[in-house]
């Protein structure tokens, strides 16, 4: 595969941090998460990993998802997923659901959210 197959593919710049497990190599290494698409995401890290070898990434709000490694550069690389992600869900903090609405410290703080009423203070 060239590695400009997938260029096209939209992707949010962003930074997580993930934990990546290499298909040969023990243990999980703690990796940053750099931009995200529905395809893929560059990672950059201290592990060294080769083109081609079989990972899994545990991004957060998904979990862990399979792929393999694109392309490398210095201590940066691609990973291409096997199945595709929604990498809104990633984005939304830890626990919230994405289609509940805007994040907590946004909502009025004099509605309640789950009877919509107004709340004394």
């Amino acid at each position: 595969m060239d590695a400009n197959d997938n260029r096209h593919i939209a992707r949010d710049s962003l930074f997580l941090m993930a934990d990546l497990r290499v298909d040969g190599l023990e243990g999980e290494h703690r990796i940053k998460v750099r931009n995200l698409s529905a395809g893929g995401m560059m990672g950059e890290g201290a592990v060294r990993v080769m083109r081609g070898a079989v990972v899994e990434v545990n991004i957060r709000n998904i979990g862990w998802v399979e792929g393999s490694i694109a392309w490398v550069q210095s201590n940066r690389f691609g990973v291409a997923f096997r199945d595709e992600i929604d990498p809104k869900i990633a984005r939304a903090p830890v626990g919230q659901d994405v289609e509940s609405g805007p994040p907590r410290f946004l909502r009025s703080a004099f509605v309640t959210p789950e009877t919509g009423t107004i709340r004394k203070i």
